[in-house]
């Protein structure tokens, strides 16, 4: 039995990680509308990977008969005036996001709860991956975005992105 403030907290990290994907979306939706379909396809293929997250933590509460409780998703509310917007605010949400995995990592630890730590540890590393993401697309378009030719490469090489499913075993 999972212990309350975990299952609590566990629950909120659906939510979280949906809102995550609504975000992407709009990210995807941001550059779509500018032409850069290589970087509207990067955030479909993120928001994708987030849905998948929140459905491994839902799946994970109905593995051990704990309640899941789902809420209303926000509207995301990021202001995105320039194509780097968007690259900043993603960093800025997964450093957000990787708190809130340490979050629950620390109130799993507290009550000794080792099967959910073993559990969070994918998404520990995952979460350094997506960080270390964010920040090389950021260097790249700090690099490469104000030349038009070098827009249009990094747009290709984003849109070679293809999604792949978590391998994590619940």
């Amino acid at each position: 039995m999972l212990d309350q403030k975990v299952a609590k907290l566990l629950n909120e990290q659906i939510n979280k990680e949906f809102y995550s994907a609504y975000l992407y979306l709009d990210f995807a939706n941001f550059y779509e509308e500018r032409g850069l379909s290589g970087f509207a396809n990067w955030y479909q293929i993120q928001a994708q990977e987030e849905r998948d997250h929140a459905m491994l933590f839902y799946q994970y509460l109905h593995n051990n008969n704990a309640k899941v409780t789902l809420e209303a998703i926000a509207k995301p509310d990021v202001a995105l005036e320039n194509l780097i917007d968007p690259l900043k605010a993603a960093l800025a949400h997964e450093e957000y996001v990787t708190g809130l995995i340490h979050t629950l990592y620390a109130a799993a630890q507290e009550v000794n709860d080792f099967r959910t730590t073993q559990f969070l540890d994918w998404f520990v590393k995952e979460q350094g991956e997506e960080e270390n993401n964010a920040n090389q697309l950021i260097t790249k378009m700090d690099l490469f975005g104000s030349d038009p030719k070098g827009l249009y490469m990094l747009d290709n090489e984003l849109s070679t992105r293809v999604y792949a499913a978590p391998s994590l075993v619940l």
